[in-house]
């Protein structure tokens, strides 16, 4: 490679992770500040105190002795909403991984059905499907709460779940059904003829040669559910029943901010996602590689 171009394509690296990087060290700076700085001095780079007691906030409810001190001393009030984020991080990482083993279980089977019967009307049903992934969320939103409020999912962490997990499952079946179609028949009539079932063999053989593919898209999933807000803010009320995107909503109130709350609360929302992908970054890459070339 030309060392001019090298050159280039490396500064335009790091632009890109500064870029990237920038609003994440800005939050984790703010995180470690009272709102009495913040509000004195936004621009402010590197301040002259730091302190923890956003994360103490967090995790140790809103009570007296942490509203005392300087740290909120120019607000009047937490939002009541912030004693539940620790309930809160508990329901999205129930709701997150239900969702990713429904939607890839439920997916990988219509996904399997579709490329190896091809019968036309199942074609016309993964045209539905396709067309399914264009339908905004926020057009459906009375519809999807009717229907879970006359059979009583509102304010339950299934209702959510199987919200989610319907609207996803066109998404996973899309995916999918590329894949397996370009997996070898020829290995699953070898195994058919051993005896093994149909269903056996997906199980033994389809499943197994789509690990990568599996894996990258349970990231996407799981990704996909943790941050999402409109599901669980339309079916449910109920503090005990929020997640954290809807916690993070509260911190954002008609006459005050709360930033570095704010802040904390979206860097403990990130470290999740951020370890699941560090993780299983080999699979994921590896995964939608292979999903690129196949589709």
């Amino acid at each position: 490679m030309n060392p001019l171009v090298r050159t280039g394509l490396t500064a335009l690296n790091v632009v890109t992770i500064l870029f990237v990087m920038f609003p994440i060290v800005a939050a984790a700076i703010a995180s470690l500040q009272s709102e009495l700085v913040l509000s004195s001095d936004l621009t402010a780079i590197l301040p002259a105190e730091y302190t923890l007691d956003n994360y103490r906030i967090l995790f140790g409810g809103t009570d007296e002795a942490n509203r005392a001190g300087t740290i909120y001393a120019n607000v009047a009030y937490l939002p009541d909403a912030i004693r539940y984020f620790d309930r809160a991080l508990l329901n999205s990482l129930i709701i997150s991984s239900s969702v990713t083993a429904l939607t890839i279980s439920f997916s990988a089977l219509s996904a399997y059905t579709v490329a190896r019967l091809r019968l036309r009307w199942l074609l016309v049903l993964l045209a539905c499907n396709v067309f399914a992934r264009f339908v905004p969320l926020v057009v459906l939103v009375i519809p999807l709460y009717v229907i879970f409020r006359d059979i009583g999912l509102t304010n339950s962490l299934l209702g959510i779940i199987i919200a989610q997990t319907g609207f996803l499952l066109p998404f996973g079946v899309l995916i999918l059904s590329p894949y397996f179609a370009d997996i070898p028949r020829d290995i699953e009539e070898a195994a058919r003829i051993d005896g093994c079932s149909r269903f056996g063999s997906f199980l033994k053989i389809t499943l197994p040669l789509s690990g990568p593919i599996l894996v990258s898209l349970g990231t996407i999933i799981f990704i996909a559910s943790w941050n999402d807000l409109l599901i669980p803010l339309i079916l449910s009320s109920k503090q005990e029943f929020m997640t954290v995107p809807a916690i993070l909503v509260s911190l954002i109130g008609d006459n005050a901010v709360f930033l570095g709350l704010l802040c904390a609360c979206c860097l403990v929302a990130l470290l999740p996602t951020v370890l699941m992908v560090l993780m299983l970054q080999r699979y994921v890459v590896s995964g939608l590689t292979a999903g690129a070339v196949k589709a």
